[in-house]
């Protein structure tokens, strides 16, 4: 049978629909984890590929290794492009870009080159606003002859994708955007003009914001904020925002004493226009041991922080957050063999499937897995160490901003500068549908409004629902299969915001 787009052909394409169940995949620039480490034990590397629903966990030969520090970034369609671990820059077959080596200059980098950097989130990935065929690595290293081993650069380093028979070229490399003394890690979030990007990163004590600001062709400087928090150094741990840009956490872990150590946590309001930061809470609290997760839920509403034995829930949405503080797990006494290593706490990672998973401070072969972020105390439903790996994986996992937040039309200062339209009235979904007659698959490509939510809904000509699926909002393309249906017209919806938007589909034998 035939599947026509009919609003903007009239021709018939053939279209041999195969399966017998409904099946959709989603994919898009954050769809995989690279996984592994280069250890005594095995030389396996894998990685973890995502889909709306689920994943798929893969073992591979990789030449590149990763500790903690990996940034990584795939196309739309969720084919990896290139990948860092502090070191090298990697192309899509997982071994050195073109003049990809050399990352990070100085000793550091050299003790480190072998198994990749430790640092979590040391570095990460962003496009080039207005151009396609260029990416931007934002990246540390630390500094020897600081005193708190802190970092004494922010550099950046520009690949251009189209090159090397598409495998890319290291176009420019080790620049340097800001000198001073920070701490180990970096954040982005999608400026609200939803074209240019902010990039965050700390100063060694956490106390300080330093701003810079990603356009087409161009990485600016534009200054620092005391974010009015205690200085503890030396600062270390995941600078989080949240997937809706309207909020900025991290953690911080100082010793007390002897085998206590207190754990706080640092809340913002993030104006995505200005990137300025207003504190929304600060809390430290009594724990046995040190911590460094964060991670907000799908929603924006939960924030998770874990220390190297429990994980704790805050509802951000609350006016007493600290009163909604919730314990979601404990870790137990699983070993991880061989190598005989507790499966504990480390880093967090907000995956494609909405999902949330727990990397540990060892080298393991297991991960644990937040089913339901989006609810409340226990219910997320945190499995421990329910995910078997291929390979030895050290607290890894990628640096993902969520690249599909739109333009923040509450921001009358900064129009929205990727569509000619005005979407505070109108928004353009860009709904489009592509036949593809040699599998039975058809694709559909959209735009969601505000970075929400939505809904796909098939219906046939006397109003009868055939299909049904939510639409995530860091997704814009999607693979759908259905079984054999009849000849007639159908109707493809998408909602989303209260705005809806329609395609219609004639299918002839």
């Amino acid at each position: 049978m035939r599947i026509i787009n009919y609003n903007k052909a009239k021709h018939l394409l053939c279209l041999a629909l195969l399966f017998n169940v409904f099946n959709c995949f989603s994919q898009g620039r954050n769809y995989t984890w690279l996984l592994g480490y280069h250890s005594g034990f095995s030389s396996l590397e894998g990685r973890i590929s995502f889909t709306q629903n689920s994943y798929n966990v893969l073992g591979e030969q990789r030449t590149i290794p990763f500790s903690a520090t990996q940034g990584n970034i795939s196309d739309e369609s969720g084919n990896i492009l290139m990948s860092s671990n502090g070191y090298f820059i990697a192309d899509a077959t997982g071994d050195t870009m073109f003049n990809g080596s050399g990352i990070n200059p100085g000793p550091f980098a050299e003790d480190y080159k072998t198994y990749g950097f430790p640092l979590p989130y040391g570095n990460i990935i962003l496009p080039m606003p207005d151009d396609t065929n260029k990416y931007v690595l934002f990246h540390l290293t630390l500094d020897y002859n600081s005193p708190l081993l802190a970092a004494s650069e922010i550099f950046y380093s520009i690949v251009d994708i189209s090159l090397n028979g598409g495998l890319g070229e290291v176009v420019s490399k080790n620049n340097i955007a800001l000198t001073g003394s920070f701490g180990w890690s970096m954040a982005a979030c999608k400026h609200a003009n939803g074209r240019d990007w902010w990039i965050v990163a700390l100063s060694d004590s956490g106390n300080v914001a330093y701003k810079f600001l990603l356009a087409p062709n161009t990485v600016q400087y534009v200054g620092s904020q005391n974010l009015q928090v205690p200085a503890f150094p030396i600062w270390a741990g995941q600078p989080t925002f949240s997937p809706d840009g309207e909020k900025f956490a991290f953690s911080h872990t100082q010793s007390i004493g002897s085998n206590q150590y207190l754990l706080d946590i640092r809340l913002f309001d993030f104006d995505r226009c200005t990137g300025t930061f207003s504190t929304k809470m600060y809390l430290a609290f009594g724990d046995s041991t040190g911590g460094f997760g964060v991670s907000f839920s799908p929603n924006s509403q939960y924030l998770y922080v874990s220390s190297f034995q429990q994980i704790y829930q805050f509802d951000t949405d609350t006016i007493n957050i600290p009163a909604s503080i919730t314990i979601v797990a404990i870790n137990d006494t699983f070993l991880s063999a061989p190598p005989v290593f507790y499966t504990n706490f480390h880093s967090m990672y907000l995956a494609a499937n909405g999902k949330i998973y727990i990397t540990s401070t060892n080298g393991v072969l297991d991960l644990h897995e937040m089913d339901y972020p989006d609810s409340a105390g226990t219910a997320c439903t945190v499995n421990l160490h329910n995910i078997h790996l291929p390979c030895f994986n050290l607290h890894t996992v990628p640096n993902h901003p969520n690249y599909y937040l739109g333009c923040d039309t509450t921001q009358t200062s900064c129009p929205c500068l990727t569509t000619g339209i005005n979407e505070i009235n109108q928004h353009d979904f860009r709904f489009s549908i592509s036949p593809n007659p040699s599998n039975g698959n058809f694709k559909i490509m959209y735009l969601l409004p505000q970075n929400k939510s939505g809904t796909l809904q098939i219906f046939d000509i006397t109003g009868k629902e055939i299909y049904h699926q939510t639409l995530p909002p860091w997704s814009t393309l999607q693979y759908i299969s259905l079984p054999k249906i009849a000849d007639g017209v159908y109707q493809c919806t998408i909602i989303s915001n209260n705005q809806r938007v329609n395609k219609k589909l004639v299918v002839v034998e």
